[in-house]
């Protein structure tokens, strides 16, 4: 027997880590220091230990066994996935042949949804590609579904259809969460689902269900609800479809689910693993009996929520962390988007980082080698736990308001989004949700010299009806746009104001104040002038007012401002806004005098900008 380490250690008990806690603290408050309130709800204590995993259920179950919560796969070999425009047929199929010679296995087609595609588009979009080595997904298909998989089960019936991987993205409940409305109602919409799927009997691994679990992350939601609605999405086709005469394994085998995956690291692992769980039980719920079918088939996407259009190269760097979740997860495709699909078409150099960081992840760091390799972490087994319990909570009270589409009509599921997307917004706004280079630690010296443009279209890609709507659409933005368009109104307002920074005093504390008031204006798109220290105030207003500097901001310790700050707005004379970085304790002292801008971390950053942007006549 192999020899136990650490035996000759006693062991701590949780109490005795706690008093040891305690101590340190110093009076300070355990909840409010070292608990964790999570967007969605509920607490994440500082610490776990294995006694917390003793009764959670689902750390029993092995990788592939139900309820598949550590995979559905004895391995972890993922498809590395890419998307292509096919509006022009060759093109396209002159670029997917490209890459699959560059570790792509999984190519995704996003077609024209009003036209579909003629056989003579298909077999040139198709062209030399061995549909038995390649995952072929379409995307934007929505009412020519039938059509499309009636024309690939044709074009493949001489081979070998086992061999034949993919999808078809058609999903009614997507269009009618997006655009208000179904594409021809309801009842049609579902009858051209039932059909897909009848269609794709002959193709037993293609897929023509699609769950998009993105619009809710794009939208502002929280995992928790993401989680929740895309289950209550899929059990919404689950009942409708088996009410019309399919069986819940034909559904479950042709849905495949979409699931964006973000930055929040642990948390994205720990949601992938939940979802499985409850898939699987839902679908058995149904009587779905076959393993194949009690299996959740997962693409994810990375973030378009947190992409960014200034210091853009850190894209890169969210989409790495993003990547790493979902494999770290057992997600079955991956696609990583490009870093500037945020404001430009993709372009070669994008596209080949972009496949690159899971090539990477494969070749190098040997992600696909090892299954589930976070099961047993304490963390991220009551993570999983959580996220299960809450997301089945607001599964359910779904599914009491009537299902998916009744709890859409109703505004049910817009008025959650819309609360978690506001936290959002006001934590991005505070900077308690940092973006690097847009609302922290800006590129001081970047400008843009181009119109960007929207994350998503705003128009329907296969010409739906988007008048008198029937819901209210999800608002579909992304988590920077306030800041950036902030930045943008400097920029384009033809000025280039600029904020002095009058150092004296505490070398340490005038440092470390100019450093946070240069990222507060730069945010803005105002020029930042930094200075190391000026041995008198009077040097100091003396070079801002040379410089012309519109604003001028007062950087040293709270025990000087008290005297000084009045000498500085004697000197300047009303000829520049003066600004005092931090919060002192003589803030009333100086607002009796007439100073009334103070800037801190207790600012909302967004709107204190604004305000100055008023002032300076942008």
């Amino acid at each position: 027997m192999a020899e136990k380490l650490f035996t000759e250690f006693p062991e701590v008990t949780t109490q005795a880590w706690e008093e040891v806690i305690i101590k340190d603290l110093k009076g300070a408050d355990y909840e409010k220091k070292l608990v964790w309130r999570t967007m969605e709800g509920f607490n994440v204590r500082p610490y776990y230990r294995a006694e917390n995993l003793k009764n959670l259920k689902h750390v029993t179950y092995a990788p592939a066994q139900f309820p598949f919560v550590r995979g559905t796969k004895t391995n972890n070999n993922w498809k590395i996935r890419q998307d292509f425009c096919a509006e022009n047929v060759s093109e396209a199929n002159k670029k997917a042949l490209d890459v699959l010679m560059k570790g792509v296995d999984s190519i995704g087609f996003k077609i024209d949804g009003k036209k579909g595609l003629s056989q003579s588009d298909f077999d040139a979009l198709l062209n030399d590609i061995c549909l038995s080595a390649v995952e072929l997904n379409f995307t934007g298909g929505c009412c020519k579904t039938p059509e499309i998989v009636k024309t690939l089960a044709e074009k493949v019936k001489n081979t070998n259809t086992d061999e034949i991987n993919g999808s078809v993205d058609y999903s009614p409940l997507t269009k009618l969460s997006l655009y208000g409305n179904f594409c021809n109602s309801e009842e049609k919409d579902f009858e051209l689902l039932k059909e897909s799927v009848v269609a794709a009997k002959s193709l037993p691994h293609f897929r023509t269900i699609g769950v998009n679990a993105c619009i809710f992350h794009n939208a502002g939601s929280t995992i928790v609800q993401e989680l929740a609605f895309a289950l209550a999405m899929g059990n919404e086709y689950l009942a409708k479809l088996t009410d019309s005469g399919l069986s819940a394994d034909e559904i479950a085998k042709k849905t495949k689910f979409t699931f964006a995956v973000s930055s929040n690291y642990f948390m994205e692992i720990a949601k992938f693993r939940a979802a499985r769980m409850l898939w699987a039980n839902i679908v058995k719920a149904y009587e779905g009996t076959t393993e194949c079918a009690q299996k959740m088939y997962v693409h994810a996407v990375t973030s378009a929520w947190l992409q960014t259009i200034y210091d853009p190269y850190v894209n890169m760097l969210r989409g790495t962390t993003e990547s790493m979740s979902a494999a770290i997860a057992g997600v079955d495709s991956l696609e990583v988007l490009p870093f500037n699909k945020a404001f430009e078409k993709p372009t070669d150099f994008s596209n080949r980082i972009a496949r690159n960081v899971q090539i990477i992840l494969k070749e190098e760091s040997y992600f696909d080698k090892v299954v589930d390799p976070a099961a047993g972490s304490y963390y991220v087994e009551e993570l999983t736990n959580l996220i299960a319990e809450d997301a089945w909570k607001l599964f359910k009270t779904i599914e009491d308001k009537g299902g998916y589409i009744a709890a859409l009509k109703e505004g049910f599921i817009q008025e959650q989004i819309k609360t978690s997307a506001q936290k959002h917004n006001t934590n991005v706004d505070t900077r308690r949700e940092i973006f690097l280079g847009t609302n922290q630690y800006p590129n001081f010296n970047e400008t843009l010299n181009s119109e960007l443009r929207e994350t998503l279209s705003k128009s329907c890609d296969c010409g739906c009806e988007t008048e008198n709507k029937t819901v209210e659409p999800i608002k579909i933005y992304r988590a920077a746009q306030a800041f950036e368009e902030l930045r943008m109104k400097t920029e384009n307002s033809g000025k280039e104001p600029k904020a002095f920074m009058l150092t004296f005093g505490s070398l340490a504390m005038c440092r470390a104040r100019a450093q946070f008031s240069s990222n507060f204006f730069a945010c803005a798109g105002i020029k930042v002038i930094d200075n190391n220290r000026f041995a008198t105030i009077e040097e100091g207003v003396k070079a801002a007012l040379e410089l012309n500097a519109e604003i001028v901001v007062a950087c040293s310790s709270d025990e000087e401002y008290a005297e000084t700050v009045p000498q500085i707005a004697d000197l300047l004379k009303n000829k520049s806004i003066l600004v005092v970085a931090g919060a002192p304790a003589c803030e009333n002292e100086l607002r009796e005098k007439g100073i009334n801008h103070f800037i801190s971390v207790r600012n909302n950053v967004l709107e204190t900008l604004k305000q100055y942007q008023i002032e300076l006549g942008i």
